[in-house]
């Protein structure tokens, strides 16, 4: 086994994710068979009960784990299944010491940082890695480590002393060490400065761990004498100063890193045994980035939620969006809307803000509505939903958009004008939307509906089905605690409004579609990625005045695409 750990200096957020998920990336094209882990080093157990505005999004596994979202980059990059464990925090390797301490596993000794903290993590780490992460169930030969956080952060000390161990566990042909670093370039000057990296080089060698190869992030390319002062002063070899400068794609940093010959370089540190020509997955990986850069008609897309202020807070909605427009050979415009900038309280405080929200809305050629909970901008979400029904909008509604949607069919169809969710309003007398039995209200993390599970298509006729390509079934991963109420379930499909997907006990209802849909064309693109294709006629203009919402008229078409 071969570990590659990836560590970062200067500041947090520098792209350490992206950079492990290119690194996995090249190995994978050169036939070796990679996996990646995530530490981070704060306490909680996962981020289940993290605000998205904490670290962005939550990303689900196939098993259920809440994760920190750069588990989705190594997902999407390498094409693998991951774990729960493939995700480690402090607060698990404090869990599972003091659960071995309480069961006299360490006969009476004194439980300490070192040995037993650092033992816990390498334990973990080579456990993992061994677990296999593709269809064929065969081990990995590579291991990826990211390193949450910057090097110097207290609570990063106990795994950055773990890994100075663990390099010579392994050996020194088995362990490399990436550091990733800022070098900021001032307007003032335009000068590359390299003081930040040699400092934060220096911190880590102090810590026991020399980096092998320095990935120094800027805007733009690194001067000659830039890398070759970096060099000097990091002891290292200039070719080992790899420049990862802003490009155009994150699709495009895998190739930026193999251009440099990185690949060559890890063939002759780890002693790997794959050849450094170009290969094929990687020729691949530019005609996709080509391609991006040359799009020119675009597609807008609606996204109406809390969380706005930070794209992260919905990573994995947004790569989907931008993967399915690229399929089609749209480029991608979200307008990200707060959701309650569309309320009516928002129009007496901030009118310009509330005309602003709907301009956005109105200029969009679909919307879409992803989770999220608590209270605050729901009623921004449904003014949101009954907009798209009315004006015949294409809609998308994710977990807390599907249950809303459910809810605002049942206010301004059914006429139930009190309709709700439980958890927004307990005492609703149409409560549409009900917590799930099983759902322990006295405990937060860990007790949601979580990981995958499997919708029955109820309907030959469904369109959502045919966009499936006419599967009867399909598995797709889950995290919410509310859930349509079966109950009322033929109210609904009275008016129009049906259930065509449900769980395998028929007691959820996963799947809601408009009887009334009907699609120009749609076309199915077969395994690897799966997208969609839909052409709608629509009508469409913007009329905004003073306290009301846009009224739209006038037609046109518009292609969109949807990632399943």
């Amino acid at each position: 086994m071969k570990y590659i750990l990836v560590t970062g200096g200067v500041i947090s957020g520098i792209g350490k994710g992206i950079i492990a998920s290119s690194i996995g990336t090249i190995l994978k094209s050169c036939g070796l068979r990679v996996t990646a882990i995530k530490i981070d080093p704060y306490i909680n157990i996962d981020a289940g009960t993290f605000s998205p505005y904490e670290h962005g999004e939550v990303f689900v596994l196939d098993d259920g784990g809440e994760v920190d979202l750069d588990l989705g980059n190594y997902e999407r990059f390498l094409d693998i299944r991951l774990t729960r464990d493939n995700n480690l925090t402090t607060g698990k390797i404090y869990q599972s010491v003091i659960n071995k301490e309480r069961k006299g596993d360490y006969l009476g000794k004194t439980v300490q940082v070192v040995p037993h903290i650092t033992d816990a993590i390498q334990e973990w780490v080579m456990r993992q890695a061994k677990v296999s992460v593709d269809e064929d169930g065969v081990e990995p030969q590579v291991c990826v480590i990211e390193l949450g956080g910057t090097v110097g952060d207290i609570e990063s000390m106990p795994f950055i002393e773990a890994f100075r161990q663990f390099q010579f566990k392994v050996k020194r042909e088995n362990f490399c060490n990436i550091h990733v670093s800022l070098v900021p370039q001032p307007s003032t000057t335009g000068e590359q400065k390299t003081k930040p990296t040699q400092n934060s080089v220096r911190e880590l060698r102090g810590l026991g761990l020399s980096p092998d190869l320095i990935m120094c992030r800027c805007s733009t390319p690194l001067e000659t004498a830039v890398k070759e002062k970096i060099s000097m002063f990091c002891h290292v070899e200039p070719t080992q100063v790899i420049c990862v400068h802003d490009v155009s794609s994150i699709y495009r940093v895998p190739l930026l890193l193999e251009s440099q010959g990185v690949v060559g370089y890890f063939c002759t540190r780890l002693d790997l045994p794959v050849e450094t020509r170009a290969r094929k997955m990687l020729t691949k990986w530019k005609e996709m980035s080509d391609r991006s850069d040359r799009l020119l008609e675009h597609v807008s897309i609606a996204l109406v939620g809390k969380y706005t202020k930070l794209s992260d807070s919905y990573a994995s909605v947004i790569k989907a969006l931008e993967h399915s427009a690229l399929a089609i050979n749209h480029k991608l415009e979200v307008k990200y809307i707060d959701s309650a900038d569309l309320e009516a309280a928002t129009l007496q405080e901030e009118p310009v803000k509330y005309h602003d929200a709907w301009h956005k809305l109105c200029g969009a050629d679909g919307v879409l509505v992803p989770g999220g909970f608590g209270v605050r901008g729901t009623e921004g979400k449904i003014h949101a939903i009954r907009w798209a029904r009315e004006k015949k909008k294409p809609f998308l509604g994710v977990c807390l958009g599907m249950q809303l949607a459910v809810c605002e069919f049942a206010r301004n169809v059914l006429g139930w004008a009190d309709a709700n969710s439980t958890e927004f309003e307990p005492e609703s007398k149409h409560p549409v939307v009900i917590e799930m039995p099983e759902h322990n209200p006295e405990q937060m993390g860990g007790t949601m509906r979580l990981g995958k599970r499997r919708t029955i298509f109820k309907s030959n006729n469904s369109v959502i089905r045919k966009l499936y390509g006419d599967v009867e079934f399909v598995d797709e991963r889950h995290r919410h605690r509310f859930e349509v109420n079966p109950d009322l379930k033929h109210h609904f499909e009275e008016k129009g409004l049906q259930f065509v997907g449900e769980d395998v006990d028929g007691e959820r209802m996963e799947v809601i579609e408009l009887e009334a849909i009907t699609f120009g064309n749609w076309s199915w693109k077969p395994p690897g990625w799966s997208f969609i294709t839909l052409t709608l006629p629509l009508t469409f203009t913007r009329n905004i005045r003073l306290g009301r919402p846009p009224t739209c008229s006038g037609k046109f078409s518009i292609s969109i695409n949807v990632y399943m």
